[in-house]
């Protein structure tokens, strides 16, 4: 895990912080909130890997708080880029999606862990972090299905090739947090990890 994030960000980082991104802008603040987005998702991706070699150390509150206060302004902005994305309106219902449900996540772990609930809060933070580090499997899917799919640029768009991409980063988009997302699920339904609840549940003085 530590070697995939950590080689992630080696090869996806730099454009950014050289101002050569890929990504047309939309709007007029579209680069600075970019750039801010990929800053700050940078630091959760690292809060996540970070978090997870000290689970059960006393370092564990601190990262979390560092995951929390970085999260959410990046599914924040990652909901306002992701809606005027340049890539179609399939990419941007999934990236509005997905940023929704990254920063409701986020919200209703650090909630339950102020009410010391941590069962829920491990639960919702685990569907956070898998969110957070979706972007890593977007990368793969995108490529991939642009591979598979090439036939059909010709047979089903007649060589529109705009048509063609907003097809790919669509696909690869919604695939790439669904199945992370849905992996978590089945993980932790097969453990019985403990779903988050409107009822009060008893404080516990240790978490999960």
């Amino acid at each position: 895990m530590v070697l995939v994030v950590v080689g992630f960000l080696a090869y996806s980082l730099p454009p950014y912080l050289t101002g050569d991104s890929r990504v047309p802008p939309t709007f007029s603040l579209h680069h600075p909130l970019l750039v801010a987005h990929v800053l700050l998702a940078t630091v959760a991706m690292v809060a996540v890997v970070a978090q997870i070699c000290a689970k059960r150390s006393r370092l564990h509150p601190w990262i979390g708080r560092i995951y929390v206060c970085t999260a959410i302004p990046a599914a924040v902005s990652a909901l306002v880029i992701g809606a005027l994305t340049p890539f179609g309106p399939v990419l941007a219902a999934s990236n509005v999606v997905l940023a929704t449900l990254w920063l409701w996540f986020t919200l209703n772990g650090y909630r339950q862990a102020r009410r010391r609930r941590f069962g829920g809060h491990r639960a919702a933070m685990i569907y956070s972090s898998a969110l957070a580090l979706s972007v890593i499997t977007n990368r793969i899917w995108t490529p991939l299905l642009a591979i598979t799919l090439n036939p059909l640029q010709q047979n089903l768009f007649e060589g529109d090739d705009e048509a063609y991409l907003y097809l790919v980063a669509g696909l690869g988009g919604w695939l790439g947090w669904l199945v992370p997302l849905l992996t978590v699920r089945c993980w932790m339904h097969r453990r019985r990890v403990t779903v988050p609840s409107s009822k009060p549940h008893k404080p516990e003085t240790q978490p999960v």
